[in-house]
């Protein structure tokens, strides 16, 4: 099929995304309130979930990057307080904070997980933890009536964690039979966790809070708002249509597979689904094709997304919705990033958590960052300029002052060796 639509150069491509995730707002000089806040959540779209926290959990920072300065109590207070205006669910593949708008939008995919029909390549609209995926598996044929129990169990005293929520109190061994290597080892993913997973997966349950972490469990009619979950349930559809636009949205131009793929992105889609819906939206006005320099494939633009001049300076978090999809933003930022978390020191190249400083419109540096909460210091042990980029050193120390009063640590200590590293090691003194 022939690529169709006006030609957008790679500079506007990139404008339009950032502007459509919200980067083209001034953000205010004092701390924002709660109203910039749900902007710069509204911008985001979804806050991804993550457990390390070697600088700070990592569905804080795409508000700050959005917002500035603001107090993440009331973002824990939005997520798990009374009051809520979040929620915790499965976005694509990735556990994420939703605005409780999107709820009606995924119950169909709560009905479908409630069926156990999670197979990927079958239909990779819904998607599971795979320790859930095969524990089920497991569950189903040894312990039949298990997850009713702990359903049971729930109900009579939540919100309780995992390791509250068994019936029993029975232990899977490592010597035990297993066809998931995850169960009972890495993650620990015992017959009780496996349980409230699946539940939380179908909608029966939801996560109440979290407890250093950890998840908190009740039955969901006793976490959300009585509107919220009394909203009609849209069907499948509508739905996808819907999510799809919310994609499109906050991407503001994208091609077909960086709106609906599994893994990246916002929302996954079946290819020839995906090509229906946005078929669909097309039709509608909503999405126009267009032709991204340097892709090959069909893109579309948001009816709406603008390519305002930005002004920006943000460091991002890896899981940031900006810069998740490494493909895309390889392109559109000349930009190849990948997270080290993962990495054997001696592969590393900028260091162990990585965030990506956008400056302007262009992603300029990696700036290695560490919370050391013992000496209330911000540490810089890597940080890497990136080539034919301005000059990040004045932005960049003042961007750490913003970070360091936000994360209330008293001190920045840089003891990157880099040319840039010393640079900014003497402007922030």
């Amino acid at each position: 099929m022939a690529v169709v639509g006006d030609e957008v150069s790679v500079d506007v491509a990139r404008r339009i995304a950032l502007n459509a995730q919200g980067f083209g707002t001034a953000r205010p000089s004092g701390r924002a309130d709660v109203r910039r806040m749900r902007k710069a959540i509204a911008a985001a779209g979804v806050l991804q979930v993550d457990s390390v926290n070697v600088l700070c959990r990592s569905h804080y920072l795409p508000v700050f990057a959005r917002a500035g300065v603001y107090a993440r109590t009331t973002l824990d207070r939005m997520s798990w307080g009374d009051g809520r205006e979040l929620f915790e669910y499965f976005w694509g593949h990735k556990a994420a904070l939703l605005p409780l708008s999107y709820y009606p939008l995924l119950r169909w995919r709560m009905r479908a997980a409630e069926r156990q029909v999670w197979d990927e390549k079958l239909n990779p609209e819904v998607t599971a933890p795979w320790s859930v995926v095969m524990g089920m598996q497991r569950l189903t044929a040894e312990r039949p009536g298990y997850v009713d129990q702990v359903l049971a169990l729930v109900t009579e005293r939540g919100p309780v964690t995992a390791s509250e929520a068994s019936p029993d109190g029975v232990r899977r061994k490592r010597s035990d039979p297993d066809p998931d290597p995850s169960t009972g080892r890495m993650w620990n993913w015992q017959d009780a966790k496996i349980a409230v997973e699946y539940l939380f997966c179908a909608g029966q349950v939801t996560i109440a809070g979290r407890r250093n972490f950890e998840r908190v469990y009740d039955l969901t009619e006793r976490v959300l708002p009585a509107d919220v979950l009394s909203a009609p349930e849209l069907p499948a559809d509508e739905a996808r249509r819907e999510l799809v636009r919310i994609a499109a949205r906050r991407l503001g131009v994208a091609s077909l597979r960086e709106l609906c793929r599994a893994g990246q992105g916002y929302f996954p889609l079946p290819t020839a689904t995906a090509r229906q819906v946005v078929a669909e939206l097309v039709e509608a006005g909503d999405l126009i094709p267009v032709r991204v320099e340097g892709i090959s494939q069909q893109s579309y633009r948001w009816h709406e997304a603008t390519d305002h001049p930005i002004n920006a300076r943000a460091l991002l978090s890896p899981f940031d919705p900006l810069i998740w999809d490494r493909d895309r933003t390889h392109h559109l930022f000349d930009f190849f990033y990948r997270i080290s978390i993962y990495t054997p020191v001696a592969q590393r190249s900028h260091g162990y958590y990585v965030l990506p400083f956008l400056l302007g419109d262009r992603l300029v540096a990696r700036v290695d960052l560490k919370s050391n909460r013992q000496t209330s210091t911000l540490e810089v042990p890597t940080l890497t300029q990136e080539p034919n980029t301005p000059e990040p050193t004045e932005a960049l120390a003042t961007e750490l002052q913003s970070m360091a009063t936000w994360l209330d640590l008293k001190h920045i200590r840089v003891t990157a060796t880099s040319k840039a590293g010393r640079a900014l090691a003497r402007s922030v003194g």
